[in-house]
């Protein structure tokens, strides 16, 4: 009501502005502005000046959503499609950026390489097997003669057009991947990493378990580190934003309209001879199944009414977290493993034991007494979960609860108030209300409660309204008027791929990035619904001041200096230990060392008991056998190692192994070549993206 206020205290303006707007378009309606303002509108971006329409760009996301589908055969969810947009745009800017580069490089595919790839010795598999028998023979004749058949011209066009295109891209990888090479000294320590077993005695000295006051840090050292490593304190250009979230969510209607549905079915159902299965196929969510399910498999909402059903009966529509659901009780199966249900009331256990004894005992005695349990729940019970609900607890299992409850439960009578039952929680005062070892064979409708497309334009219209009115009175005021939440967002930089609270919109980093602070947006949409925001502050490149990364540096050098200490501490066990010294001598020296052995491990795997250590293997790759080690500086720790053993490197094995080794090596290059190569292409083109103005 306030907007719709506010609103009409700006009709005469509005109208005035319409006038205007109508002469506006009575002028330029036969120029060129309009003509660009019609072309502009119909573009979702451009990539490198080139426009994407937004029909072009519709055409590719349904075409690839209908591969996708069929290739899965699943649809994908109204709620995945921004994603989707996303991947199929991210493919469409790939493919531009390719393009020019292939027509950049020269790269062209002529008639005769299209002709002999399709009726050389190696036709594509795809139209190959279309001519192979049961025994695997490929009948050429046939083949060729399909090919040239004047019938079947729209096809051989289209595998021409495909082939050229697949021909262009593997020139343009050997373009790229000419200078790429794996050399001898990279395929032999691949080998050796992956196959040279070795297994060492350590002894390790973890830093962290010296005692802070053991090491003494200055002012003047804590500013020696901060001058040396300012460039890890340096700050990006950044902004904040403020905004208001118009969240997403199904309104009452919604939720009355699905329901409403259903119970047209279900009356529809009792009366109709087609199968339930023909229903769920016409009007669930989820594929048609028939499942034989204990009662906790259930949601909470259902469990009671199907507990108290009988086979035959059709259930619902029941609202529950996953959406409307009818159920269609099939049958009923007797179980191993029994349910029960049951009620508590709780009191928490405090330092005072016998105190917490003689409250449970007080309200046992009131419940003996003809109190009604479900009122004197939610008075006293100091489980807030199940208080609100009388403390129900719902149907549970064996091996859900802690023993002492589970035992309680299972053992007791149905309807009978148990004396205290102790746990570590504290006292439970328990009621069971029911237990069973059926299970049901169900069928289900499950409908999603899902925003309808007119709760969806109400939700725009009221970010848009909003975002109007801020643009003329001010944000944060209109935002209080209409109790609305304004939250403020961490800093997030011109790179980044989410904003934190909202999720991942490039068009919005994108804005506010191009505006100044106190700029007010129109309408983007994120994850969670519609946002309008306010650019809320410019922070600028530069380096954090030393005073506010104090603490940080602080713990670096208190672990440096740790280091330091630890190291000395390890060169002083190994004097004492000498080339071949028995391990505890070390105890002596410092008594938080650890002493442990290895597992067998390789340079390619984790170091069992130690996780990831890249000094201590590299250490046991090349150190000598069966003498204790000078000391190492791990991520972890400072070791000395004594490597007990290492196999030895067979160049039979090596020579079997190298040819797929420099394969996987050269494939790993390539990829790595070809990700970095469109990253960069990507990076330095001019991309625009106003899909945001298009999606809703």
């Amino acid at each position: 009501m306030a907007m719709m206020a506010r609103m009409r205290s700006l009709a005469p303006w509005f109208i005035l502005m319409v006038g205007g707007m109508f002469v506006l378009f009575m002028v330029i309606s036969d120029s060129r502005v309009l003509e660009f303002l019609g072309q502009q509108s119909q573009n979702v971006g451009s990539i490198n000046g080139e426009s994407i329409s937004y029909q072009e760009f519709s055409n590719m996301v349904e075409r690839a959503r209908q591969n996708q589908e069929q290739a899965t055969g699943q649809s994908i969810d109204e709620n995945q499609m921004d994603f989707f947009r996303d991947q199929v745009w991210d493919a469409l800017v790939t493919q531009k950026l390719i393009d020019e580069k292939i027509k950049e490089f020269g790269i062209v595919v002529t008639d005769d390489e299209v002709r002999d790839a399709l009726l050389g010795p190696n036709p594509p598999a795809e139209l190959r097997q279309q001519f192979t028998d049961s025994t695997g023979n490929f009948n050429r004749q046939l083949y060729e003669q399909a090919m040239r058949d004047p019938r079947n011209k729209e096809i051989v066009l289209y595998y021409e057009d495909l082939i050229r295109e697949q021909l262009k891209q593997r020139k343009l990888q050997e373009y790229l991947f000419a200078s790429v090479i794996v050399s001898e000294e990279e395929i032999k320590d691949a080998f050796i990493k992956q196959n040279i077993k070795m297994k060492a005695d350590y002894i390790q000295l973890n830093p962290n378990i010296i005692p802070d006051k053991d090491v003494n840090v200055t002012d003047e050292e804590l500013r020696e580190y901060y001058e040396k490593n300012k460039k890890d304190f340096k700050v990006e250009p950044a902004r904040k934003i403020k905004y208001v979230l118009f969240r997403r969510v199904p309104s009452k209607q919604d939720s009355l309209g699905i329901k409403n549905n259903l119970e047209a079915i279900v009356a529809k159902l009792k009366d109709d001879t087609a199968s339930f299965k023909s229903y769920v196929e016409i009007y669930s969510d989820v594929p048609y199944s028939k499942d034989t399910v204990s009662l906790t498999a259930i949601p909470a909402e259902a469990q009671d009414l199907v507990y108290n059903s009988n086979v035959g009966d059709i259930i619902g529509p029941v609202a529950t977290s996953q959406g409307y659901i009818v159920y269609r009780i099939v049958g009923k199966v007797s179980s191993k493993s029994p349910v029960v249900k049951a009620s508590h009331i709780l009191v928490r256990s405090t330092a005072n034991d016998s105190e917490d004894l003689k409250k449970a005992n007080e309200i046992y005695n009131q419940l003996m007494n003809g109190a009604d349990f479900a009122a004197l729940a939610k008075e006293k019970s100091q489980d807030p979960g199940s208080a609100s609900r009388g403390g129900d607890l719902g149907w549970f299992g064996k091996g859900q609860m802690v023993k002492e409850f589970e035992d309680a439960c299972f053992n007791g009578q149905v309807g009978v108030v148990q004396k205290p039952v102790k746990t570590n929680y504290g006292y439970h005062i328990i009621k069971v209300t029911g237990k069973t070892n059926t299970e049901y064979v169900i069928e289900k409708i499950v409908n999603r409660i899902q925003m309808s497309a007119s709760s969806l334009d109400d939700l725009y219209q009221s970010a848009s309204d909003f975002s109007y009115i801020a643009k003329e009175n001010g944000f944060e005021s209109e935002a209080e008027l209409m109790h609305y939440n304004v939250v403020e967002t961490p800093p997030f930089y011109e790179g980044s791929q989410f904003i934190p609270g909202l999720g991942g919109n490039k068009a919005l980093v994108k804005w506010a990035f191009e505006n100044g602070v106190g700029e007010i947006s129109d309408v983007f949409k994120v994850p969670a619904g519609y946002v309008v925001a306010m650019v809320s502050d410019k922070i600028k490149a530069g380096f954090k001041e030393f005073d506010e990364v104090k603490d940080v540096i602080r713990n670096r050098v208190l672990r440096e200096k740790k280091f330091e200490k630890a190291m000395s501490i390890a060169e002083k066990i190994r004097a004492r230990l000498g080339d071949n010294g028995n391990p505890e001598v070390a105890m002596e020296v410092w008594g938080g060392v650890r002493i442990d052995t290895t597992g067998e491990f390789t340079a390619a795997s984790t170091i069992p008991r130690l996780g990831q250590e890249f000094a201590f293997t590299d250490y046991c790759l090349k150190g000598e056998l069966n003498k204790w080690s000078n000391p190492v500086k791990g991520n972890n720790g400072v070791y000395l190692i004594n490597v007990r053993y290492r196999t030895k490197f067979v160049p039979e094995t090596y020579q079997l192994q190298k040819t797929g080794l420099a394969t996987q090596l050269l494939n790993r290059k390539k990829n790595t070549l070809l990700t970095q190569w469109i990253q960069k292409l990507k990076d330095e083109a001019d991309i625009v993206d106003n899909r945001h103005l298009f999606y809703r």
